[in-house]
């Protein structure tokens, strides 16, 4: 048996990637499927969405490699985090919509429980701070809302889990209710410390703790598929959360190793090794990876708005029909001129964390058209790096150790981006050959746990550069410029 198949379930697409004894990709399907925007700041999936793409994508994946299903060792499994469900137990039907991650319904409820002097426990039980990002504000919200649901949760008739979880729930036929440690430190209500989920907290929200799904290492034994989805019984062997995931694909062991990851979002992540770091500066405390019952610890920060600002280009104000076609834009931009684009669409994450926070546009001018929105849309991912970067280096000063930012995910594709970030940072910045991180580290996970692929050292080992970026920007342009960009946010937050 030697191949893995990756599962990566993401915030607007499903993925399938095969890859073969040597990690290399063998072939890959993707499903896009739709956002549901109820409100302005709700963000929805319609669950059937998510279950039909992951089935298809997997079941078109190993038709299109020509694999037998006999061939697969395992099954590893990377998510997108926080975003939250809730299904009944027997039907596995879902009382309502899954609400994403970028969702922002919670706000008020946030604000009331830090009024409460709340958010301090919170953080030093599960290193998050009380924002609506996490899932546990959403899944008091779906139980406060729902009809019936508090009263069918306490009837131990209700599950919740993050997408990881009820994906293997459905895999598996029900017979397996569990999910990662990465997974659940995103929830808020476990304890990164204690490696357990927290009574008081749950208490708090009103949560029945018997809803919750049990925690294991990110290589573990998660259970086995049905037969008739697949014509075979596979194990499901690793499983993490997709920036974790891409933390281990990027082979960031060491601490003071950081990736940054560019989908939908942008998320940094710093090894800390053994040590929880509480930030100074908003950053968040989070498990990276756990083996064998023991916890790496690292900082991470979060930007919600990356990749989709370029959707924003292509669907909303229609200035462009692909992606692609943001960098010969940027490239073509009138350099006179220099737009400041702050996309805070649904708040600001990490240092700000302002969950009201709204997109606004600094610099426009008459001769302000496609091109410039292009290029300042790119170079806002590039500021907001810097800003976590930055307090990275304030909350922990390994945290310029290695002086280089492994990348990866969609957006690192672009030369173009990956200099400015280069430029704007004053750093070297690595891309890997295998852009697949996300999905690599998952099937690191399941293969490793298998037998089929390294340990550790000898999976680092193996990680090769495709290409490296070298700042260009001359010293004072570089401080001018991201001046410009901290103006444009203070005058966007206020």
């Amino acid at each position: 048996m030697t191949y893995i198949l990756a599962i990566d379930q993401g915030t607007t697409s499903s993925r399938a990637i095969l890859f073969d004894k040597a990690m290399r990709v063998t072939a890959t399907a993707q499903e896009e499927f739709p956002q549901h925007f109820p409100q302005s700041g709700w963000v929805e999936h319609d669950v059937s969405d998510i279950w039909s793409s992951t089935a298809g994508t997997c079941r078109a994946v190993i038709e299109k490699a020509g694999v037998d299903v006999s061939d697969i060792a395992a099954i590893g499994i990377t998510n997108q985090r926080e975003t939250t469900l809730v299904w009944d137990r027997e039907t596995g039907q879902p009382i309502h919509n899954a609400i994403v991650w970028q969702d922002r319904r919670t706000s008020a409820m946030c604000q009331a429980l830090k009024a409460d002097g709340f958010e301090n426990e919170i953080t030093e039980k599960t290193g998050l701070l009380l924002d609506p990002y996490f899932s546990g504000t959403k899944l008091k919200w779906l139980l406060d809302n729902v009809d019936g649901a508090r009263d069918r949760a306490k009837a131990g008739k209700l599950l919740f889990g993050t997408v990881d979880s009820f994906l293997i729930w459905k895999l598996t036929g029900g017979a397996s209710h569990v999910t990662d440690a990465t997974n659940a430190a995103r929830t808020m209500l476990y304890n990164i410390r204690a490696g357990q989920w927290d009574a008081d907290i749950c208490a708090r929200f009103d949560i029945p703790m018997d809803m919750l799904p049990e925690v294991r290492d990110c290589a573990s034994d998660f259970g086995m598929t049905r037969v008739d989805l697949f014509g075979r019984a596979l194990p499901i062997l690793g499983v993490a959360g997709d920036q974790q995931a891409a933390t281990i694909g990027q082979a960031c062991f060491a601490p003071g190793m950081m990736k940054s990851t560019y989908g939908t979002g942008c998320f940094a992540l710093l090894n800390t090794g053994d040590s929880l770091v509480r930030s100074q500066n908003r950053l968040l405390g989070t498990i990276a990876y756990q083996f064998d019952g023991k916890p790496t610890y690292a900082l991470e920060g979060s930007i919600f708005i990356a990749g989709a600002v370029v959707q924003w280009l292509r669907d909303g104000l229609k200035m462009i029909r692909e992606a692609s076609e943001t960098q010969p834009l940027a490239e073509s931009a009138d350099l006179g001129q220099e737009l400041y684009m702050v996309p805070a669409f649904t708040g600001l994450g990490a240092p700000h964390w302002d969950a009201d926070a709204r997109g606004a546009i600094y610099g426009l001018t008459r001769n302000s058209g496609p091109a410039e929105f292009a290029r300042a849309a790119l170079e806002s991912v590039g500021f907001q790096t810097r800003d976590l970067l930055e307090a990275m280096k304030s909350d922990w000063q390994d945290a310029a150790s290695t002086g280089v930012l492994r990348v990866d995910g969609g957006m690192s594709a672009s030369d173009w981006s990956m200099q400015f970030l280069s430029d704007i940072i004053g750093a070297p910045v690595d891309r890997p050959k295998v852009l697949e991180t996300t999905a690599l580290g998952a099937a690191w996970l399941a293969g490793m746990r298998a037998g089929v692929y390294p340990d550790q050292q000898g999976f680092a080992a193996q990680w090769a550069l495709d290409k490296r970026f070298e700042p260009q920007m001359d010293e004072a342009t570089r401080t001018r410029r991201y001046a410009g960009w901290q103006d444009a946010v203070k005058r966007t937050l206020t």
